[in-house]
Parts: structure tokens; sequence; C-alpha cells
């Protein structure tokens, strides 16, 4: 599982799950593409531990439900131009570390023991960096954010 973010320009955003889920169709290439531009990114199966991270902010799980026609499935979230402009500045303003540290004790149970902090802390602060690349560029482009939890 995996969690998927897409920046939509907010003029074509749609409230049809079928239009929702044709916007995480692509093929890898075209969604790379997408991540190098910060237009895309993805929080792998840890994505639960990045909201310990940031205590309830709408930066992974936040938005506005649309449910999926199949049950299983996930729904997707939606954030409007201006949640995803306070999500950016929320995370440009966070300092990484204050939050390790606020987090820490939880983040590491799943990974063992402190001898793994290094590696874990190295992790969280990458997927910090990218996730505020992303919604920097998209709160600059006046954008909103599509999210799904991808099986």
């Amino acid at each position: 599982m995996y969690l998927h973010l897409r920046a939509v320009h907010p003029s074509a955003l749609r409230n049809s799950t079928t239009w929702l889920q044709r916007l995480f169709e692509d093929d890898w290439d075209t969604v790379r593409h997408r991540i190098d531009r910060h237009r895309e990114e993805m929080l792998d199966g840890h994505y639960l531990d990045h909201e310990l991270l940031y205590a309830g902010a709408q930066v992974v799980l936040g938005g506005h439900p649309v449910s999926h026609p199949d049950p299983k499935t996930s729904p997707f979230l939606l954030l409007t131009a201006a949640q995803v402009t306070r999500v950016a500045e929320f995370l440009t303003d966070a300092d990484f570390e204050a939050l390790w540290q606020e987090a820490r004790e939880e983040l590491l149970k799943p990974y063992g023991d402190t001898a793994t902090e290094p590696e874990v802390q190295g992790a969280f602060a990458a997927a910090h960096r990218d996730l505020t690349a992303f919604y920097e560029r998209t709160a600059l482009y006046g954008d909103a954010v599509v999210k799904w939890l991808i099986q």
C-alpha cells in the first residue's frame, strides 16, 4: 500500500470517482516525471507513521473524502487550494528536528531499537523534504491536491 498525492488545477477538479481514479492510472515514467517536478508525490506503506510526525496536520491524511464505488477501496481525499497553501506554510515553517523529537519514540517502535534511528530519521527527513517541495510547488501554482491510498 502507498499513499499517492497529485496536484490538480482547481478548475479541472471533478467530484467523479471515475475521473479521480483516472488521475492515478498513468504509467510509471509519467508519474516519475511529475514527481521530479514536484507535481506528484508518494508515501510508501508507512504513511501512517508520517501522520504521527505531523501530529494531525493535513499533510498526509487530511482532506474531504470522496467515497470510491467499491466499499473495499479507500476513499479519495481532496484538499482545496487554500488548504494546500496552509499545509505548505506548515511544512515550510516546521522544524523537522522538533517534529522528530516530539514523535521519536512512537516513530522508532516499528523499526526496532535506537540503533536504527539514524537510518529511520534520515528516511523521514527525506520524505519531509519531498512533501515540503510538493506542497510548496502546488501552493505556488494555486492547485488543489487529490490523495488516494492505493493497495
